[in-house]
């Protein structure tokens, strides 16, 4: 990594600024991504750097975690005065499935995105197969690193029987009901016609989604979705978004995470239901196999979904192999190995070449 001559004010603890209005939408994944992240971060590193959120001077490091335009504007203005950090929670291809905008409307806000990132020093993905993807579009692979998402085990964890039994109470279920979650926000890319159409195939069980339209009527097929969602089958139950806070309660409740999403990136959804130990039943994505391995029961098409539900809700033995395989997944993307990834990464930004501190000089942007 190349560092120019700029010398930055020399202080006790350098600074990383920390630039996101993700969590302001509710329901989405990122949003969740970042909240973790800066706890962590907070947490781990408070007595390495001076942490700030959303403030208007640059730090040694500012981590951009989304694209908003005054975030942009901030970027372009302090290039030469930080290293500059760039969180890929998406590129174009994922918004498709999302939100429905005119066709010119949408080749602005790609493009964007795109230049947004071609703004940043140093690029971060949560998932290694984005990499390869961010190169074709034109971007350094030696400017671009990979450190996973994680949840936290103090959040997210089994609960007792008898607990299970009360929250499911809360929600209308019965104790010996065999539920399926999905989670997420109501998306045509999120699978949720066909979370909908295993559901009718399998009568006597149980299918509840918590999520809801986070982007209002510019979701991608809103008109269709909102039908579903208003008038479900007699088995199946949508929530709206859910706080954050009672997401561990509606993880436990369930006896199956199944996401037949056609289209993620690293959902947070995943980890967190790993953490209270319950299988994965999601869609076979390229997507996930550098990232959940065998940790993950996948199928295609629908009529491969229900046969897996059938499986696992008559088959002991079957049931508790993916539960453990869930269990050894929660461990693999555990606070302490990411929080070291983290500090690894931030370190590496923060390379002397002196005493002193310097920042990486900004390529020329236009």
């Amino acid at each position: 990594m190349k560092y120019s001559l700029v010398k930055m004010q020399k202080i006790d603890k350098p600074r990383i600024s920390v630039m996101s209005l993700a969590d302001k939408v509710k329901g989405q994944g990122v949003g969740s991504a970042y909240s973790e992240q800066l706890n962590l971060i907070e947490e781990r590193l408070d007595d390495v750097y001076d942490i700030k959120k959303n403030t208007l001077k640059s730090g040694a490091i500012t981590h951009y975690h989304s694209i908003n335009f005054r975030f942009f504007m901030h970027s372009l203005m302090n290039k030469k005065r930080t290293v500059r950090v760039g969180s890929v929670h998406f590129i174009p291809e994922t918004i498709e499935g999302s939100i429905t905008l005119p066709p010119w409307m949408k080749r602005i806000f790609y493009w964007y995105i795109l230049e947004f990132y071609r703004s940043m020093d140093q690029l971060v993905t949560v998932n290694p197969i984005f990499i390869d993807k961010l190169v074709a579009l034109g971007f350094d692979q030696e400017n671009i690193s990979y450190i996973p998402n994680f949840v936290s085990g103090e959040q997210f964890y089994k609960i007792s029987k008898e607990e299970k039994k009360n929250v499911r109470a809360r929600y209308g279920l019965d104790e010996n009901d065999f539920v399926m979650l999905g989670v997420g926000q109501v998306q045509t890319r999120k699978g949720i016609l066909d979370f909908v159409e295993v559901a009718k195939s399998c009568p006597d069980k149980k299918f509840v989604w918590a999520g809801g339209f986070s982007f209002g009527r510019i979701t991608d097929g809103y008109d269709a979705l909102s039908e579903v969602v208003e008038n479900p089958p007699s088995n199946v139950r949508f929530l709206g978004i859910i706080d954050r806070s009672m997401m561990n309660e509606i993880y436990n409740m369930a006896d199956i995470m199944f996401l037949p999403s056609y289209s993620e990136l690293f959902p947070m959804t995943v980890l967190e239901a790993m953490n209270v130990g319950i299988p994965m039943l999601l869609r076979d994505l390229e997507l996930y196999e550098n990232i959940l391995f065998d940790y993950y029961l996948r199928a295609n098409d629908n009529n491969s979904f229900s046969a897996l539900i059938e499986r696992l809700s008559s088959d002991h033995a079957f049931y508790e192999k993916w539960a453990g395989q869930s269990q050894k997944g929660s461990q693999f993307y555990c606070r302490d190995s990411v929080g070291k990834m983290w500090e690894e990464y931030y370190a590496q930004m923060l390379e002397l070449e002196s005493s002193d501190h310097y920042v990486k000089k900004s390529k020329a942007y236009y």
